[in-house]
């Protein structure tokens, strides 16, 4: 009776680790049901870093649609590669970073402000601000450098992650910091975000599916995702019903041998 109250008290429900459940009390969403959700306009903020390319009809003739290599030759292109590889920032260098202003200083622009744009509208922006300079037709392009957020607690591979797209979803973030741990709190996963007057918190529970409705299905650049563990881990209990036995026949193991030591004094 003991050994299983020991065990129920001490391991992990799959209740508590299944991601998108159709949770009591909520409208169920059935497998294969389209679920439609508005896909955010992000507006750039303090410290995101753009990747900016312009090109002049004289270069489209010349090169073709697409853009020359920036990066200065097959060495540095290896260099960027290794970087990316150890989870480095790649446009750290080659990027342009927003300022506390909102600006980004460009080339012959100078500062340029972009707060709160739009990447579309930072683009229209530039083209704007170029036409003083260029007379012939212009093509800019005007991308975030990649989605910088980051993994701490209970996360299987927590850290500083980059990853070259323009959104992604927060399973999408989850699985590149190898999942979250069996132990983690999925249903009080925080949300430490970034916006213009300061940061603010926000809980998500990943056990419901009815968070492809939230606003924070999609995470930002500069996100922070904490996980915190639950009461198991306080107890020292094993995450599942095989480790609590070994901990347990560990634990009577040291306690017989203690007993036995004491009956030979």
């Amino acid at each position: 009776m003991a050994l299983t109250l020991a065990l129920g008290a001490s391991c992990v429900s799959n209740k508590r680790i299944i991601y998108l459940q159709n949770l009591e009390g909520n409208v169920p969403i059935a497998d294969g049901e389209l679920i439609t959700y508005e896909l955010p306009e992000y507006r750039l903020q303090f410290n995101d870093i753009l990747d900016i390319n312009v090109k002049t009809a004289e270069d489209m003739i010349k090169e073709g649609f697409g853009f020359k290599d920036q990066t200065g030759g097959g060495g540095n292109r290896a260099m960027i590669g290794q970087i990316a590889q150890t989870g480095g920032d790649i446009y750290y260098m080659t990027g342009f970073t927003v300022d506390r202003n909102g600006n980004v200083r460009l080339p012959l622009l100078g500062e340029v402000s972009v707060m709160q744009m739009t990447l579309d509208e930072a683009r229209v922006t530039i083209e704007e601000r170029l036409r003083e300079y260029v007379k012939s037709e212009l093509f800019v392009t005007v991308k975030l450098g990649g989605i910088r957020f980051s993994t701490i607690g209970e996360f299987r591979r927590p850290g500083k992650h980059v990853v070259l797209q323009d959104r992604m979803t927060i399973f999408e973030a989850i699985a590149q910091s190898g999942d979250l741990t069996t132990v983690a709190k999925r249903d009080e996963l925080l949300i430490i975000r970034q916006y213009p007057d300061g940061t603010r918190l926000h809980r998500v529970n990943l056990n419901d599916r009815h968070i492809v409705h939230s606003p924070f299905y999609f995470i930002q650049p500069n996100d922070q995702l904490y996980a915190e563990p639950m009461k198991v881990r306080e107890v020292g209990a094993g995450e599942n019903a095989s480790q609590t036995l070994a901990l347990l026949a560990s634990s009577i193991s040291a306690f017989v041998l203690v007993l036995n030591l004491i009956a030979r004094w």
